[in-house]
């Protein structure tokens, strides 16, 4: 069944329970293609909608922004991995499939929140430490620690958010910021010795080094003590923010764009079929 087909099932049943609601969710997303994982149609917006007739609350945007600014910024950072970083073209051809599913992923969990704020990004354009697409261990400890601080700031989602629809999707986006991060760690050893690989241990946003054996080390997420969504976009401002950058010591000679895109999802098992999971 398709998403358009799964949407209008779904209107009809919620209909039928006396719910309706105009307040549309996914707009602008991208199309679902024959056979692809997009987004695409209205079927998780229109359920959303007729489950909170009066639209999320102005915390949850408050969240929600945040998370488009991660989400932008992750696409930006994974989009120029694998077009400028010198490293990629000599991985395994599997590390690559990772980060370009990776890539994916990040689009659509971007789209998935554009749709609830009704507006882009607060941030569009970003700033990276140097030599971040130049050298293979700057790129996967920026990469590592962007995705603990993406993990972080969902799980400031699953306990803020105003309702279980929103909580559940937040922590459907997190584990699967979760695997990004593991992957990274994957990723590392499979670096070419031309790159400065085999690389054996990878700094994240707690600046301690830690071995990528095993890549998946953690027993439960970390949340790095974030109390509140203001807590994450403060971590992450130095990529976003020029005179934050500065500061940091990041880069400021030149800022990488978002370039948004339609993505297309490895599989549809794993698409966002609907808030009901």
């Amino acid at each position: 069944m398709s998403l358009q087909q799964t949407a209008q099932a779904e209107g009809e049943e919620r209909r039928s329970e006396n719910t309706t609601t105009r307040l549309g969710f996914l707009k602008g997303a991208a199309a679902a293609g024959a056979g692809a994982a997009g987004l695409g149609a209205l079927g998780p917006a229109a359920a959303f909608a007729r489950r909170r007739p009066h639209g999320p609350t102005k915390g949850d945007v408050e969240i929600l922004q945040a998370a488009q600014i991660a989400e932008a910024l992750a696409v930006t950072t994974y989009s120029n991995i694998i077009a400028t970083a010198p490293f990629f073209k000599n991985l395994e051809s599997d590390d690559q499939g990772y980060l370009m599913a990776a890539l994916q992923e990040e689009m659509s969990h971007y789209l998935l929140e554009e749709g609830l704020t009704h507006k882009p990004a607060g941030f569009t354009s970003f700033y990276y430490p140097a030599k971040m697409f130049a050298d293979a261990q700057t790129t996967l400890n920026t990469l590592v620690a962007l995705e603990d601080a993406f993990i972080a700031a969902y799980l400031v989602g699953v306990r803020e958010f105003s309702t279980a629809d929103l909580r559940v999707t937040a922590a459907r986006i997190m584990g699967i910021e979760s695997d990004h991060r593991t992957l990274a760690r994957v990723v590392a050893p499979g670096v070419a010795a031309a790159d400065g690989g085999p690389i054996e241990s990878v700094t994240g946003i707690q600046k301690t080094a830690e071995s990528v054996d095993p890549p998946n080390n953690n027993g439960y997420e970390r949340t790095l003590s974030l109390k509140n969504i203001g807590a994450a976009v403060e971590a992450l401002l130095p990529f976003a923010e020029k005179k934050a950058a500065e500061k940091a010591g990041f880069d400021t000679t030149k800022a990488y764009r978002f370039q948004p895109f339609s993505p297309k999802l490895p599989g549809t098992l794993g698409a966002f079929h609907s808030l009901r999971g």
